[in-house]
């Protein structure tokens, strides 16, 4: 399963977009400016604007190792309001993150440059490059207002003219019956505006056996993006006092098999996968019958005998395994199975009557097989059946509708769900001290899930309030690839 993605735009990074589980990048970082000549190495000089300068302080904050730096750039360069929204101190915290993953950046060239954004891309001490693209405030005197961050290298789009409904629904249309035909999506989309639907429709097939064809309320596996409903369901219980961040996992799980992992592995840690858990997949996991895997506790049993890959909190890797560790946190406090618990206390409450995790082997009506390119044959298409567990878990694999992603981002947004507040942190990975204005307008949703068969994204932006929910049935980057076009689009949308 494809990992949370979200990139915040309040220059706090609390994951950064990828598809690791099909070896992919999702190269979709759209920028609005105006592409200029590249420089290199010993050529490369930054502008000598506020923009440019500001870049190159935050580069040398954040290079320098040092937290002292990285706070008093954000002090000096982040307007008022900005550090009132969110101070210093937790900026500092989630950059600290970022670099413990990344150890560094070294800038390999500029790619555009704009009054309100400067965007780059830099090589990263772990080997790994980035597409960094700094935004500024559109009035003198520029103050840093968020960073958007992309693994590899991304080339800005030329944004066309601004669009009306519909002119941007005939574009809509126009794209996606394209991608039909060549026969490069297949899956239903809905865009919205605030609490306005946009633009809503299925295309493919949902059984290429029977020529069924999607429709809006086809359930599709979502892969990883069952993450966020964990983090939801462990938000819930954190607002009950019935856990803390903080807490070690021996404190909810007495029994859990590795004693040293449990004593010193956080919730915290699992949530932001920095504990040093690392995949189920495998090939443990290959040689168990998927018919077997129904239960989180069958998942453990494909990694319980593992060791840390690294000391908790020192980097951070991508982990299927913590979100397991996580939902079994949730079976023991709640005294629910993990299933159990999100149904009855995140879908149901907001009407998401179509949304479970259901087993691969129940007759469940409007449900979606998937199709993937065996061996990566690229004229041949065979169900995932073989690939995919019993049942899906707290890592991944459960089902939705569009329509109930849609009911999902109202009502996390208006506190539905959870309290303002850690409506706020799920939003932002930060918790505001007082409750926020509801509807919440400040952080926002970039969530993926790809895996053989399967793939699916939920964006959320709240300081605009656009929609861009796709779910699909064929292999990664369909349904990501269609998500980064119509983000596009909607940067058009005038109303």
């Amino acid at each position: 399963m494809c990992p949370i993605s979200c990139i915040n735009h309040l220059g706090i990074i609390p994951h950064i977009r990828r598809n690791i589980s099909m070896n992919m990048l999702n190269k979709a970082l759209a920028l609005i400016a105006l592409l200029v000549g590249l420089t290199h190495g010993q050529d490369l000089r930054f502008p000598e604007t506020p923009q440019g300068k500001t870049v190159q302080s935050f580069l040398e904050a954040f290079n320098s190792g040092n937290d002292e730096s990285l706070n008093n750039f954000f002090k000096s360069n982040v307007s008022q309001e900005g550090l009132a929204l969110r101070s210093a101190e937790s900026r500092v915290e989630r950059m600290k993150m970022f670099r413990t993953e990344v150890r560094s950046l070294k800038v390999q060239k500029i790619i555009s440059i704009a009054e309100t954004e400067l965007c780059l891309v830099a090589k990263a001490g772990n080997g790994e490059d980035f597409t960094l693209g700094f935004q500024f405030e559109p009035t003198p005197p520029h103050k840093f207002s968020a960073l958007q961050i992309e693994m590899g290298e991304s080339v800005p789009e030329e944004i066309g003219p601004p669009m009306i409904q519909d002119e941007i629904t005939a574009e809509l249309e126009k794209f996606l019956t394209a991608q039909e035909k060549a026969d490069k999506f297949s899956g239903t989309v809905l865009v919205a505006r605030d609490t306005s639907i946009i633009f809503m429709k299925a295309y493919g097939y949902a059984d290429k056996r029977f020529s069924t064809p999607n429709k809006n309320d086809t359930k599709y596996n979502l892969g990883s993006i069952n993450k966020f409903f964990t983090r939801i369901a462990i938000a819930k219980l954190a607002e009950q006092g019935k856990l803390t961040l903080d807490d070690p996992i021996v404190k909810h799980i007495s029994d859990y098999p590795n004693k040293s992992i449990a004593a010193k592995v956080t919730i915290n840690q699992l949530l932001e996968m920095s504990s040093g858990l690392g995949d189920f997949f495998g090939e443990k996991y290959e040689n168990t019958p998927k018919n077997k895997i129904r239960k989180l506790s069958d998942y453990l049993n494909i990694f319980k005998d593992d060791g840390l890959k690294f000391e908790p909190g020192s980097q951070r890797q991508y982990s299927n395994a913590g979100y397991i560790v996580l939902g079994l946190i949730i079976e023991h406090i709640s005294g629910q199975d993990y299933y159990t618990y999100v149904r009855e206390n995140i879908f149901r409450p907001v009407g998401m009557i179509n949304t479970d995790c259901y087993e691969m082997d129940a007759i469940v009506p409007n449900l979606a097989t998937g199709y993937t390119h065996p061996e990566e044959n690229e004229n041949i298409w065979v169900s995932n059946i073989y690939s995919a567990p019993g049942r899906g878990s707290s890592a991944g694999g459960g089902y939705s509708t569009v329509e109930d992603l849609f009911k999902f981002i109202q009502a996390l947004r208006n506190g539905k769900i959870l309290s303002p507040k850690y409506s706020a942190w799920a939003l932002t990975r930060f918790l505001p001290t007082t409750d926020p204005t509801l509807p919440i307008k400040e952080g926002n949703l970039g969530i993926a899930g790809g895996a053989p068969g399967i793939n699916a994204g939920m964006d959320y932006e709240a300081k605009t309030g656009d929609i861009v929910i796709v779910l699909g049935n064929y292999d990664p980057p369909a349904a990501m690839d269609v998500s980064k076009k119509i983000r596009g689009f909607m940067k058009r949308y005038v109303r």
